[in-house]
C-alpha cells in the first residue's frame, strides 16, 4: 500500500470558522434587499452549489453590475467580522505541529487571497504549509478537481500518496474527482450531509494526527 506523504487541507470550516460569519455576512446583505437568506439556503447555494443566491436578485431586476456592487458590500461586513473575531478553530495548531514532523503539508482552498490572508493574520497556521492554492490560482473552484490537481503537480506526488480533509461535500467530490483519499470533519452547518465517498467521517482534528502517526 502506498505511504502518504502530503495532506491537504481545506481552509474554511477545516482550519478557521469562518463559515458562520460569511452567513451572516450574506445573511444580512440580503435581508437588506428583502430576501430572508436561511441555513437551509445557505448550505444549498453557497456550500453545495458555491453559486451563492444571486439569482434571488437577478429575478427583481437587479443588474449584474449592481449585483457586484452588492458583493461588495458583503465582503466589507464579512472581511469586519473575520478580523475582528478569533476564528482559529481549537486544536488546529497542535495537530498541524505534529504532522508537520512527518508529512508535507499545503491549504487548498476555493476562498479568495485576500480574505485568506485576513483570516490568517492572526492564526499562526501559515509555517506549518510548504504552499497556499487560493481560489484565483484556478479557472475552476471545487467541486472541480483542480485544484487538488494542481496541489499534485506542485508537489509530485501520485494521488494515493496524498490525503485530502475537507469538511464539505463539495470538496469531497473535489479530492475525489482527483483520485485522492478524503476525510471528512463535518461542521455545525455541514454536519447533515451524506458523505459518500469518504474515507473517514471524524468527529474533530485532534483525530488526524491520532490516525496517521501510527502509520507514518
Amino acid at each position: 500500500m502506498p505511504v502518504i506523504k502530503a495532506i491537504f487541507w481545506d481552509n474554511d470550516g477545516v482550519l478557521v470558522d469562518t463559515e458562520r460569519w460569511f452567513f451572516e455576512a450574506n445573511r444580512q446583505i440580503f435581508a437588506q434587499h428583502g430576501f430572508d437568506l436561511t441555513t437551509g439556503d445557505f448550505i444549498r447555494y453557497f456550500l453545495k452549489g458555491n453559486t451563492g443566491a444571486w439569482h434571488w436578485l437577478a429575478e427583481q431586476g437587479v443588474s449584474e453590475a449592481r449585483q457586484a456592487q452588492i458583493r461588495k458590500a458583503r465582503d466589507v461586513i464579512y472581511s469586519k467580522m473575520i478580523t475582528d473575531n478569533d476564528i482559529a478553530i481549537a486544536g488546529v495548531g497542535q495537530a498541524l505541529a505534529r504532522l508537520q514532523r512527518n508529512f508535507r503539508m499545503a491549504v487548498v482552498t476555493s476562498c479568495r487571497k485576500e480574505h485568506f490572508d485576513m483570516q490568517h493574520q492572526r492564526t499562526g497556521f501559515l509555517p506549518h504549509f510548504d504552499f497556499v492554492i487560493c481560489g484565483e490560482d484556478c479557472t475552476l473552484t471545487k467541486p472541480s478537481p483542480e485544484p487538488y490537481l494542481r496541489a499534485l503537480e506542485r508537489t509530485g506526488l501520485a494521488p494515493d500518496e496524498c490525503l485530502v480533509i475537507e469538511d464539505s461535500v463539495r470538496g469531497l467530490r473535489a479530492a475525489n474527482a482527483a483520485g485522492i483519499e478524503c476525510w471528512v470533519i463535518p461542521t455545525e452547518l455541514t454536519r447533515g450531509e451524506d458523505f459518500e465517498g469518504a474515507a473517514r467521517v471524524l468527529d474533530g482534528i485532534d483525530r488526524v494526527p491520532e490516525l496517521l502517526t501510527a502509520v507514518a
